[in-house]
């Protein structure tokens, strides 16, 4: 285990299993303390390699991103932390490839129920090696306006009410990710802020132990006081408290044990990890808690009572001069994206198309400011779409049935159809029945199947064919009647 500070300012880490959103997490926490270069140097996504575009600040930048963690490695040797978001079943394997890489140092193992013969293996091996893991099962580690694992102390606003854009006096170390982030904001009131703090994780066997980071704190000169924060289940504070009983620690350190509300249970009880389990006596948040407070931690009767306790050690050590002023410093604001913006209604953004009927600049198109969601939700048809896009408004239902209506009619499922919708406009209309028929007929072609065509066609072949058969000049007379109206027909047509 590393004996001082694991992380600074020039610290760039290899992001393994791409996640957009705990990666630009890091990249904004990196813009709000002013680093000069991203913490990512790279990303591990087995399989594939290319780039991956995030911002730096308002920057676009492209990260590399590598097949495997030798790859990474090798093009990227000054990066020293792996940061693992595989799951629980690859996570072990993924962690000692990384382990056993000469240029990393760190290894953070976000998932949690890691097999505990695994998590056994990885310990040991890193020990061997002088390596650090944080985790399994951790939301990671901060130092405070230099660095930041992941998903560590949530969000952007968390992160500046928690002043963790500059480095602070206090080290934290804790069991629970989401503990951490509320201790956070706990110390920046009572205290000048953090300067690093770690969750080792909530599984039964963590790569680090509580007492290994108190021990580092103490050799870290900025560290001013210590801020502990265990939980019932295991025996993990117990060393601790032999590091305080033997002296191996000058530094104030302020504890408190969680679940001393376990004994209220007839039965056994687990909270949330799988660490935090109720077993003997000696595993009770009482007796861990007294066990500190013999060996010189300073205990408050309970965790209502933690943050005054804080307060009151911290500004005993200003008192004596141990502590001098913190500057403060205005972190620079972080750019939103646009999609963000334009939701809460922040900027006003141009449409890439010019319509009065549509609008895209939300979420979702809107026609005449109905959202299409609500048009599929209400169940609308064709012609109530219609009637947005062409009227700007919702039309009665009846008139929205004629539009579809007319749409039935004028689909084009056959060669006779505009014949057939002349005939019932023009019926519709009010005319006789022969209009209306003449009007379909009409409108009848070549392209329509050319009915009264071949059948002008026909008939004056059959006369051609019958007329020196033809004797009788009545009906010699109707043939030509006949003949010069279809053709007359045919011509109007044409």
């Amino acid at each position: 285990m590393a004996t001082g500070q694991i992380f600074s300012k020039t610290t760039q880490a290899l992001f393994y299993n791409y996640k957009q959103l705990p990666i630009q997490r890091m990249l904004d926490f990196d813009f709000l303390c002013g680093r000069e270069t991203p913490s990512v140097a790279g990303i591990i996504n087995p399989g594939s390699d290319g780039f991956q575009k995030l911002f730096f600040g308002q920057e676009e930048i492209a990260i590399p991103v590598h097949p495997t963690i030798e790859a990474a490695c090798n093009a990227h040797p000054t990066a020293d932390v792996f940061i693992n978001f595989a799951s629980f079943r690859s996570a072990a394997a993924s962690s000692m490839s990384a382990l056993k890489q000469p240029t990393v140092r760190v290894v953070a193992i976000i998932a949690e129920g890691v097999p505990e013969s695994d998590a056994k293996q990885l310990i040991s091996y890193a020990r061997a090696n002088n390596k650090v893991i944080i985790g399994p099962a951790t939301v990671g580690g901060v130092q405070a306006g230099a660095f930041k694992i992941g998903d560590t102390a949530g969000t952007i606003d968390n992160i500046i009410q928690c002043k963790l854009y500059r480095p602070g006096s206090v080290g934290f170390v804790s069991k629970s990710g989401g503990m951490s982030n509320e201790l956070y904001n706990t110390i920046a009131r009572v205290t000048d802020g953090i300067y690093e703090g770690i969750a080792i994780g909530g599984d039964v066997f963590p790569g680090s132990t509580l007492s290994d980071h108190i021990l580092r704190f103490n050799n870290i000169p900025q560290v001013k006081m210590m801020v502990v924060l265990g939980e019932l289940g295991g025996s993990d504070e117990y060393s601790l408290v032999e590091a305080l009983k033997q002296g191996k620690v000058q530094k104030p350190v302020v504890a408190w044990v969680s679940g001393t509300c376990a004994r209220l249970f007839k039965s056994e009880v687990q909270f949330g990890h799988a660490g935090a389990k109720s077993g003997g006596e000696l595993e009770s948040a009482q007796a861990k808690n007294q066990a500190l407070r013999d060996a010189g931690a300073v205990v408050p009767t309970s965790f209502e009572a933690l943050e005054s306790v804080i307060k009151e050690t911290f500004e005993k050590l200003v008192e004596e001069g141990n502590i001098p002023p913190v500057p403060e410093v205005t972190p620079p604001p972080i750019p939103e994206d646009l999609k963000t913006a334009i939701k809460s209604g922040k900027v006003r953004a141009p449409t890439h198309i010019i319509s009065t009927i549509s609008d895209d600049r939300g979420e979702e198109p809107c026609y005449a400011g109905v959202p299409m969601s609500t048009i599929i939700e209400r169940g609308y048809g064709v012609g109530d779409v219609i009637s947005l896009l062409w009227f700007k408004r919702s039309l009665p239902r009846y008139c929205t049935q004629f539009i579809e209506i007319c749409i039935m009619l004028c689909a084009d499922h056959g060669p006779c159809v505009s014949g057939a919708h002349n005939s019932i406009v023009t019926a519709r209309a009010g005319k006789d029945l022969v209009s209306s028929l003449v009007s379909g007929l009409l409108t009848i072609g070549p392209r329509f199947g050319g009915a009264i065509d071949d059948a002008a066609r026909y008939f004056k072949d059959a006369y051609d064919r019958v007329s020196h058969l033809i004797s009788c000049p009545y009906i010699f007379f109707l043939l030509q009647f006949f003949m010069c109206f279809l053709i007359d027909l045919i011509s109007y047509i044409n």
